[in-house]
């Protein structure tokens, strides 16, 4: 399984270089396995058009690479791509808004969060898990939203 993430990232690593130098921008290529997903990262300076508002760009990109990557190992994959640590900041910042929901949702009340892509419900999800609150996913793309719930009586 390893094997197979690292070769996941490998390819991905090839084919975000060449989009790099296509795009005349100067960025280093991180590479690593986390909970069962390949990640892969760019590093760097000036990379704030591939990361785009509220990480649109960055989506589409990584639904490039993970093409990219299908492509290549004919298997679908479910790559984590980071660029200049955007993802990792609002990992920081989605955990503390579902810790800040799950606090509301413990006064009784039902907390619904403004929507969000796949990723940061994820977060959020955790976050209220850890929290230890249950939580949803309510609407349809692109309105999907967390819902965080109250505790049973």
């Amino acid at each position: 399984m390893v094997q197979r993430l690292e070769e996941e990232g490998d390819v991905a690593a090839d084919y975000l270089e060449g989009l790099l130098d296509i795009a005349d921008l100067d960025g280093d290529i991180d590479m690593d396995v986390e909970a069962d997903r390949a990640v892969v990262a760019i590093v760097g300076t000036g990379l704030d058009p591939l990361v785009g508002p509220s990480g649109k760009v960055l989506d589409a990109l990584q639904e490039l690479t993970r093409l990219a990557v299908q492509t290549q190992t004919g298997e679908r994959t479910r790559l984590l791509l980071d660029v200049g640590g955007f993802r990792a900041a609002r990992r920081t910042e989605l955990t503390e808004v579902g810790r800040k929901a799950a606090e509301r949702a413990r006064g009784g009340e039902r907390v619904e969060l403004e929507p969000m892509s796949a990723f940061e419900r994820k977060v959020v999800h955790d976050a209220v898990a850890a929290a230890g609150l249950t939580s949803e996913s309510e609407g349809v793309e692109p309105a999907r939203r967390v819902v965080v719930l109250p505790p049973s009586a």
